[in-house]
């Protein structure tokens, strides 16, 4: 092996082993990954307690809830589109428990149902506390015109609603024709797979190209 080959050599080896090592660790990260998805599954879908008197976004997201109670008609919804079902809204309701007033994600109705009559004879809730993180420097802000908003933007929506700021999603039906969207870990990205198998394919070109240096420094040199 000629002189001129043995830093091309070093080079390709030493970036072939730390993409190498990326990949692994993508890989460590994926079983990590679906371990936390398990047991978010696992809480979400836990027998239901009391609503807890201070809530932790942390401590109790996903947490299952059952409260008793009444919705007030109160209400704003936010704008959503459901595969072959089109545009619609998500029902943001105040619901009335043992003296506090908590918001209700009731779930999506289409857009065409938008101004039906809504009663408010649903007693019990029964869903998953959450802190939707929706909303970001684009989100534009709600239309006074139409009353729509664009993201959940829970502080704003408590404020608007004169509400806690507790969210539970309804994982039941609370009638009047709205369908539930319970809450799933669909927010908690899952992309170490995708990351790992890029990691190994660069490793693969960097060994290829690496290869191929070297015999074009071979054919010089012969």
């Amino acid at each position: 092996m000629s002189r001129r080959m043995i830093f091309p050599l070093l080079l390709g080896v030493i970036g072939t082993a730390i993409l190498i090592s990326l990949g692994v660790w993508q890989l460590q990260r994926l079983a990590w990954k679906e371990g936390l998805l398990a047991q978010i599954d696992a809480r979400i879908a836990a027998a239901p307690v009391t609503v807890p008197s201070q809530p932790d976004p942390d401590a109790d997201k996903y947490l299952p809830v059952i409260a008793e109670g009444r919705l007030t008609g109160e209400h704003l919804d936010v704008l959503v589109s459901r595969k072959q079902l089109g545009a619609g809204v998500r029902v943001i309701e105040v619901f009335e428990s043992e003296g506090r007033r908590l918001l209700v994600d009731r779930g999506f109705i289409p857009e065409a149902q938008r101004s039906d009559p809504r009663d408010q004879s649903v007693s019990q809730i029964v869903g998953n506390l959450h802190w939707p993180e929706e909303v970001d420097g684009f989100t534009p802000l709600p239309d006074q015109k139409t009353g729509l908003w664009f993201a959940r933007d829970l502080p704003a929506m408590a404020t608007e609603l004169n509400a806690e700021p507790v969210l539970i999603v309804a994982r039941s039906s609370t009638g009047n024709g709205i369908e539930p969207m319970p809450v799933d870990n669909s927010d908690t990205p899952n992309d170490h797979l995708g990351y790992a198998i890029q990691w190994f394919g660069l490793a693969l070109v960097w060994l290829g190209m690496t290869g191929y240096l070297l015999w074009r420094i071979s054919r010089r040199t012969v």
